[in-house]
């Protein structure tokens, strides 16, 4: 694999292999009939309705086929998960330029369906460092696409497409170098327009004072305490902590003003407690902590609780007993111009209530707009990601949350992301991601809609 060209020589003889059986398994079914991924894990905030049609398997697809180190990118497989490719990349000391701060995260799945971290300041999203992507298409093809051949267009209109024009095979992606540890400087705010203005100046030059400035986010945790994280690559360290045992890394925002952590808990800081949400699994708590095992402090282990708890109405039902209010899950990622951070915010505390909220600085490196997330190039957003739930006052029916989270976001310039429930009418969906770019792709790569439509996938299911 890495490293060795026999091995990496075997590994596409293996892809090569699993690519010719997947479509002699897609030919094999039924003409006509809906086509979905039969995949173990998701990330998806979506449990709705169960999906239908035959499952694909595409379980064969989960490896790294080489890091080429002198061209500094890496041959992938769809289904590879981050933490799989950042443990090969770290070998060569190199990482992607955005890794999704979720272990699980596949790379065909953030680059279908978007992905954000803390290099996304200089280095856009993790479609924007694809080079090249073989697809296996909803017409059952398998076509390469780069941005200088025929299939330029999907490959532009492939991100934010959720799986609804193809199935990732296969992508070759730019890496970045990187140093063994990493500084984190802990800046906190009092007010909102202060640490907005902060951005801004930190996404543009890059720098902070004399220092560079490598990663960028923050934390909101109520209206006046607002912690921006900036941190740097650096050769050596006094000493690294640890936030996988009993340590839990979002209160260390609050109670450090500079840390260090090797590159690798860096780019996994928040997954042991997926951000701040395992809490509500009691997880936090010292005793329940020390009797968690390690080994299932994890956003996945997480993400199946929940969604057993939903399939079951567990919480519900518990609430009900207890005489609460329902609740209502708000569970999702928007950008907005920074801006119009100030005023989103303002309304977020009235409205929604929910804390702490994670910012993350975005700016794209295209210079054109991608068009299922037309994004306005040369202007800095910031992804806003809050995941919890709110009671539903009287009056109040399902979705009133995240409606009114929904216009305000449109209001400000921004844009939602499509991993959670959505709730916006047909005409207004497609102005905001671009329906007729992606009528386009859909009639040239799934003329007989075997693959599910994007709004009926990400409103209707």
């Amino acid at each position: 694999m890495e490293g060795d060209p026999s091995r990496a020589t075997r590994h596409y003889g293996v892809h090569d292999r699993a690519v010719a059986q997947l479509r002699q398994r897609y030919d094999a079914l039924p003409p006509g009939s809906s086509v979905r991924l039969a995949k173990k894990t998701s990330n998806l905030f979506r449990f709705g309705s169960a999906a239908t049609g035959p499952g694909l398997d595409v379980s064969a697809f989960d490896q790294v086929l080489e890091v080429d180190s002198g061209r500094r990118t890496a041959q992938v497989q769809g289904m590879v998960t981050y933490e799989r490719l950042a443990a090969a990349t770290l070998r060569h000391g190199l990482m992607p330029l955005v890794v999704p701060q979720l272990k699980t995260i596949t790379l065909g799945g953030a680059v279908a369906g978007l992905g954000i971290e803390s290099t996304s300041f200089r280095n856009g999203l993790p479609h924007e460092s694809v080079r090249e992507l073989e697809v296996l298409t909803g017409d059952g093809q398998v076509v390469v696409a780069r941005a200088d051949n025929e299939h330029a267009g999907l490959l532009r209109a492939f991100p934010n497409s959720y799986g609804t024009l193809g199935y990732t095979l296969r992508l070759e992606i730019e890496l970045a170098p990187v140093r063994p540890y990493v500084r984190l400087r802990h800046r906190r705010f009092t007010d909102i327009a202060a640490a907005a203005a902060a951005l801004d100046e930190l996404c543009a030059t890059g720098r902070d004072g004399d220092r560079p400035v490598d990663f960028l986010d923050g934390v909101v945790f109520d209206r006046r305490d607002i912690v921006l994280t900036l941190a740097d690559f650096v050769d050596e360290a006094p000493a690294t902590s640890d936030y996988t045992g009993q340590k839990i890394f979002y209160r260390s925002l609050r109670e450090h003003a500079v840390d260090h952590l090797t590159v690798h808990d860096y780019l996994w800081r928040w997954d042991t407690d997926w951000f701040w949400c395992s809490r509500a699994f009691g997880a936090q708590h010292p005793l329940v902590r020390r009797l968690w095992p390690r080994r299932y402090r994890r956003s996945d282990v997480y993400h199946h609780l929940v969604a057993f708890d939903r399939r079951h109405r567990l919480t519900e039902r518990l609430d009900r007993r207890r005489g609460r209010p329902p609740q209502e899950a708000v569970v999702q990622d928007v950008e907005v111009p920074v801006g119009r951070l100030p005023e989103f915010l303002d309304f977020f505390h009235r409205e929604i209530g929910i804390s702490p909220i994670w910012l993350c600085p975005l700016r794209l490196r295209s210079d054109s707009p991608w068009p299922l997330y037309p994004l306005k190039p040369g202007e800095t957003y910031v992804n806003l990601g809050f995941w919890s739930a709110v009671p539903l006052r009287p009056g109040q029916g399902p979705g009133f949350h995240n409606r009114l989270i929904e216009e305000e976001v449109t209001a400000l310039g921004g844009h939602k992301s499509l991993y959670s429930t959505v709730h916006y009418p047909r005409d207004a969906f497609w102005r905001l991601y671009d329906g007729a770019a992606y009528t386009a792709a859909k009639r040239a790569y799934d003329p007989d809609g075997r693959l599910p439509d994007l709004y009926d996938k990400c409103v209707r299911t």
